[in-house]
């Protein structure tokens, strides 16, 4: 009884040559499009109190008596409608974004600093990730949720993961965390770049609408920061851009439910714009860093046969930053910029 442990043991001894591991943190994925990988997904996305905060004694019994019965069967046909050969659009265009930022990491830092991806729900687990680069001997570990605006709901899921996954640890490493960049100044300079490439190519819409991903009212009455983040970061971007109030809109898009989630709504606005006389609509997600569901189907596909339903002419949507190099070149920035004191950091700079 006395010789067993609860607490992991490296499989090594401690890297001595302060090489430092990020690991990039999205939300997840499904493993495959059928309701069965759907609905164990979902299960354990939305049993997190950090995205539903309701008792659990008033939740559970819900979730499983009724969303876990009639929504993976919905979600997978949306799911099997924008999948590809290599797997889930979120998992391959974080794998790709993360494999192109360790080269440059890697290049900037002579190889000290390596990149990770890890997902809060799915595979590859916040958990595994962590143990894998603790039985490699690795000691200081930056964490880079890739979301840029702050959220309880995301950034502090991902922590939540990463505090339950650090209690198992006989040692855990040192930890910083990047909280948020919505205002970096390379982040703004990447998402007005991707516009410009896009109006160069397809012209300009009447209106450049911004959908951020919408959370409840109540979170941000409560003091979550991410609806006043979600427009400075478009209060920034159409500075750059040089647009007016006018011609760029934020909404909010992915409500469930039946409380208020911030408004306005992103499927609404649309109607309304088209109501109004607007015949051309540009659509960009700053909240996404790589595409997923919620862009590739909902905002591409759904929104779009709203607005041209409800009497618009022209709608667009314009990609996520993903692995290229604008975003590359941003990540690296706050990557090298919350690695200072560190060894790795030290030898980036020198370089």
């Amino acid at each position: 009884m006395f010789g067993t442990t609860r607490y992991h043991a490296p499989a090594r001894a401690a890297d001595e040559s302060g090489r430092i591991a990020v690991v990039l943190v999205n939300l997840g994925t499904p493993q495959a499009p059928t309701t069965a990988a759907v609905r164990r997904y979902l299960a354990q996305f939305l049993s997190d109190p950090r995205v539903v905060e309701q008792p659990r004694w008033l939740w559970l019994p819900i979730l499983y008596g009724v969303i876990l019965r009639l929504r993976p069967a919905r979600s997978a046909r949306a799911y099997a409608s924008i999948w590809t050969e290599a797997g889930s659009p979120l998992l391959v265009y974080s794998r790709a974004l993360a494999q192109a930022l360790d080269r440059a990491a890697g290049a900037a830092s002579g190889g000290r600093i390596s990149v990770h991806l890890a997902m809060t729900y799915g595979e590859p687990g916040i958990p595994a990730v962590l143990t894998e680069l603790a039985d490699q001997g690795l000691r200081r570990v930056l964490l880079l949720p890739l979301y840029p605006q702050y959220s309880a709901t995301s950034t502090g899921a991902a922590l939540d993961a990463v505090a339950d996954t650090l209690k198992t640890l006989r040692w855990p490493p040192e930890l910083r965390t990047v909280s948020d960049y919505h205002d970096q100044s390379l982040h703004v300079e990447a998402l007005a770049r991707s516009v410009e490439r896009h109006w160069q190519s397809h012209g300009r819409a009447e209106r450049l609408l911004l959908s951020f991903h919408g959370i409840p009212r109540r979170c941000v009455e409560q003091g979550d920061p991410y609806a006043t983040q979600c427009r400075r970061t478009a209060e920034r971007l159409r500075q750059r851009l040089g647009l007016d109030e006018a011609g760029l809109v934020v909404s909010f898009q992915s409500r469930v439910g039946r409380e208020e989630w911030l408004k306005p709504y992103t499927d609404q606005t649309l109607a309304e714009l088209a109501q109004n006389g607007v015949r051309s609509v540009q659509v960009l997600c700053p909240g996404f860093a790589v595409d997923c569901l919620e862009t590739l189907e909902e905002i591409a596909v759904e929104n779009r046969e709203r607005f041209l339903h409800a009497g618009g002419e022209r709608y667009e949507y314009i990609a996520a930053l993903n692995d290229g190099e604008d975003q590359v070149a941003a990540l690296l920035a706050l990557v090298l910029q919350h690695c200072q004191g560190w060894s790795a950091a030290e030898t980036a700079h020198a370089a």
